[in-house]
């Protein structure tokens, strides 16, 4: 229960940050905000993964925010432009 309501929390979190640092305005919902920071967290999390090699570590980290924040962005731009 707490994770999924950890998961919402920070796909929100980071949703918001990309939106916020993305060119230009993103007219979205709340709802949509929150799968764009969760989708842009596991597009980071993967790119990891598959630069390291090895499966995805737990945790919090720094890094990892900005990875998803730019993940994110990067889901903006694709939402965009294709």
């Amino acid at each position: 229960m707490f994770n999924l309501i950890g998961m919402i929390l920070g796909g929100l979190f980071t949703g918001m940050l990309a939106r916020w640092f993305y060119p230009g305005a993103v007219h979205m919902g709340l709802g949509h905000t929150i799968l764009l920071g969760i989708g842009g967290s596991l597009l980071a999390g993967l790119a990891a993964s598959w630069r390291d090699g090895g499966p995805w570590s737990g945790g919090f980290s720094r890094a990892g925010c900005i990875g998803s924040v730019l993940g994110a962005m990067l889901l903006i731009f694709i939402g965009r432009h294709f």
